[in-house]
């Protein structure tokens, strides 16, 4: 009886030697630099420098961003606030330059109404490394057709549109949801109460302009005849700030044009708000055509040369932006 015994307590010493072996070699395994676990899981390595939760963070750097470093600037918010909505007198004839407003109502005042109607709110500065926030920004151009890049749009967490863009009857090429659409007066339509409307101001009229559409409906003409009222919860209203309107201009565009088109400004929302961007419908098609995805191709031509934007220099920027990994550009048929 004695050996049967032995052979057991020799047969639990073994295995728990075994498992002790086991254990620490796992351990020494998971946590040693040069092991494949460490090594490669993209989400552990961007957490570490404390940039983002994403696989790619805007903000990390590589050994070769001196330009993107140059340009990228944090301090300026895109957003206006009331803290944030004094301008500089150098910024404020500039941006009352740009549309030629020649008898400007007083701005402080303006902007003291205009946040009696929309909300005050410091938005979007909750980066750090605990956040992966996916961008769609999704331009207007005909090579979106035929693309069927719907529900890789719809699958980021802001959806970012302007202008006229329809969705209706294109949702296979160019998604369906709507988070935030970018517009100014000229170029203002209805939205539905859940998408944030971010107004582009060119004026102090513009600002005008908000303020009596979500109200009164006063205002009806600025250099053309505009729409009076429009559908949108004025508690999802944003306004880009003219500070930013002009950092843009002067350190990513470096003067070129008259000012920047909406497109490439809503580029800019989403490369200074967002962890991760993805680009739609930019650039002109695969046939060389520069058209809208809803027109017929005979109206090329039509938002490539309007006499204000370099559409040339901004889709040089915005390719030098994709290849140093900042965004990824899908450039559709």
């Amino acid at each position: 009886m004695k050996l049967p015994k032995w052979r057991k307590l020799r047969t639990l010493a073994l295995l728990f030697c075994a498992i002790t072996v086991t254990t620490f070699l796992f351990t020494f395994t998971f946590w040693d630099p040069s092991s494949r676990f460490y090594k490669h899981p993209f989400h552990l390595l961007a957490s570490s420098k404390g940039q983002c939760a994403c696989q790619q963070c805007m903000t990390e750097l590589e050994d070769d961003d001196a330009w993107f470093t140059e340009r990228f600037n944090l301090s300026v918010h895109p957003l206006m606030t009331r803290d944030n909505s004094a301008l500089s007198d150098d910024t404020f004839n500039w941006w009352q330059w740009l549309q030629s407003e020649s008898r400007p109502a007083n701005f402080s005042e303006v902007v003291d109404e205009l946040f009696q109607v929309i909300p005050d709110e410091v938005l979007y500065m909750d980066a750090g490394p605990e956040r992966c926030r996916t961008c769609s920004v999704v331009g207007n151009s005909g090579n979106l057709k035929g693309s069927q890049y719907g529900r890789l749009i719809d699958s980021s967490h802001f959806i970012i549109r302007m202008n006229q863009a329809p969705t209706a009857g294109f949702e296979e090429d160019v998604g369906s949801r709507t988070t935030h659409h970018v517009m100014y007066p000229e170029s203002a339509i209805d939205l539905d109460n859940a998408t944030m409307l971010v107004l582009i101001p060119f004026k102090t009229l513009d600002l005008q302009w908000i303020i009596s559409a979500l109200t009164t409906g006063t205002v009806k003409y600025t250099y053309v005849p505009v729409k009076s009222r429009i559908k949108a919860n004025k508690d999802n209203v944003l306004i880009y700030n003219p500070t930013f309107f002009k950092y843009i201009y002067e350190s990513w565009l470096e003067g070129h044009g008259r000012y920047p088109s909406t497109g490439f400004l809503s580029l800019m929302l989403a490369v200074h708000i967002c962890d991760e961007v993805n680009v739609f419908g930019f650039g002109a098609d695969q046939a060389g055509n520069w058209h809208h995805y809803w027109e017929d191709n005979l109206l090329s031509g039509a938002f490539r040369h309007t006499g204000v934007h370099d559409g040339d220099f901004e889709y040089k920027v915005t390719q030098l932006l994709a290849d140093k990994h900042k965004i990824q550009m899908f450039k559709g048929r």
